[in-house]
């Protein structure tokens, strides 16, 4: 099993450009799904989830050429079949293949998704906007089966807000008879990207980035070119290992109006922070001020930044305290941090940083995406060497890590075993 081996305490500086994001990728893709004709995805990052993706629409008909970072998907032969477990299990984003083959063919049947273990995340909002626009569900050994007569445009109340449900029942409402009214929807910059994808197509959608979403169906959608939005999580964390590294780094072709929570609180521990158009400089510092941290949905502080920025805290003089609103459970880094020294310790849904420590290289493990990225960041931040096993999981997020690592300065290596 390959382990990823860091010697840290390297200030790293330089420019990285960012791939294309993650969480829209794994929604656009199946959103191609409902076209009638070829769809063109440009910018695509080159990581695992997306290749996931694309096998499991191969082995429901599709047809796929790959080019580069850009991929085309003619779903023209597809026809609905149960999506095999064995994948389904391997990424939470799978469940978008439920509203988009819903969409297509007015029934889906997909296992329960697998992906990232950062707590209780049911997908009971997806099946009250299913039932919405007429669908049944049952269960039938372990696949969720849904099926409607036909899709009917309706209102849908979130009881709680969500990135995936919104994304999903978008994608179902696409070919729907009439208008569907989504109220309490996210606002993330990933559902305006899986919004101008459909809006392409021939949907007519309305009020994205705000909590109301209209969506009024089309019967006929066209194939289209689509290049995906900068990825913000993966811009986030290289500005966060500039500051942990009292690095200098400049992340190129972003939008920094979408990491204005991130860029904030950054000021406020102490970095230097400059943008540009597309461009966000950080400059870390070799002290920092104790912050408290709440995660919230967009555009409050992203929970998928949350653990990196906590290995900014070990680095911070005083008592500092994250909440995670989001996913309160999201602390899985926690221990291997206390393998590295931080002083931290979790009380309820908040955990409790006492700083400035030096953090020793040590042999930690990574338990999902983002907390194998703070990892990252705390082995590159610590003294010593660091090793670092069950490393897929950053695979699944970060397009070629290491090398752009390497990049900055970084002595970072691949131990095969």
């Amino acid at each position: 099993m390959s382990k990823l081996m860091i010697r840290g305490g390297e200030r790293l500086s330089g420019a990285i450009t960012i791939s294309g994001a993650k969480n829209s990728a794994v929604a656009v893709i199946p959103a191609a799904i409902l076209a009638d004709s070829k769809v063109y995805i440009e910018n695509l990052p080159d990581i695992s989830d997306v290749h996931i993706l694309a096998e499991l629409l191969q082995e429901l008909g599709a047809i796929i050429e790959y080019e580069n970072n850009n991929i085309m998907i003619d779903p023209t032969m597809m026809r609905p079949k149960p999506v095999l477990q064995e994948k389904i299990k391997k990424l939470r984003s799978s469940y978008y293949l439920m509203g988009a083959l819903l969409g297509k063919f007015n029934e889906a049947m997909v296992g329960l998704p697998g992906g990232c273990n950062v707590g209780y995340r049911p997908i009971d909002q997806h099946i009250k906007g299913f039932q919405s626009l007429g669908a049944e569900i049952t269960n039938e050994s372990g696949y969720i089966h849904i099926k409607a007569t036909s899709l009917k445009g309706n209102r849908v109340f979130l009881d709680t807000v969500s990135v995936g449900a919104t994304i999903n029942i978008m994608l179902a409402a696409a070919k729907a008879n009439g208008i569907t009214t989504i109220e309490n929807a996210a606002k993330e910059p990933e559902i305006v990207d899986v919004a101008t994808i459909l809006n392409s197509m021939g949907v007519k959608i309305t009020g994205v980035g705000t909590d109301i979403i209209k969506i009024q169906g089309a019967s006929h959608l066209n194939g289209c070119r689509h290049a995906i939005i900068p990825d913000r999580i993966e811009a986030g964390t290289f500005m966060i290992l500039a500051a942990a590294t009292a690095g200098d780094i400049s992340v190129n072709q972003i939008i920094p109006e979408h990491l204005e929570a991130l860029s904030a609180k950054l000021r406020e521990i102490g970095a230097i922070v400059e943008e540009k158009e597309e461009t966000i400089r950080v400059i870390g510092q070799s002290f920092y001020k104790s912050v408290d941290l709440k995660t919230y949905y967009y555009p409050g502080f992203p929970t998928d930044l949350q653990q990196m920025f906590s290995v900014l805290l070990t680095k911070a003089k005083g008592t500092s305290m994250v909440t995670d609103n989001v996913f309160s459970s999201r602390f899985h880094h926690i221990d291997e941090l206390r393998r590295m020294g931080a002083k931290v310790r979790v009380e309820e849904d908040n955990a409790i940083f006492e700083g400035p420590v030096e953090l020793q290289g040590t042999h930690v493990k990574m338990n999902d995406i983002r907390s194998g990225a703070a990892l990252l960041i705390a082995a590159l931040a610590a003294e010593g060497l660091t090793e670092i096993s069950e490393i897929y999981h950053i695979y699944r997020g970060y397009e070629h890590i290491e090398k752009k690592l390497v990049s900055l300065g970084a002595n970072i290596w691949i131990l095969m075993e």
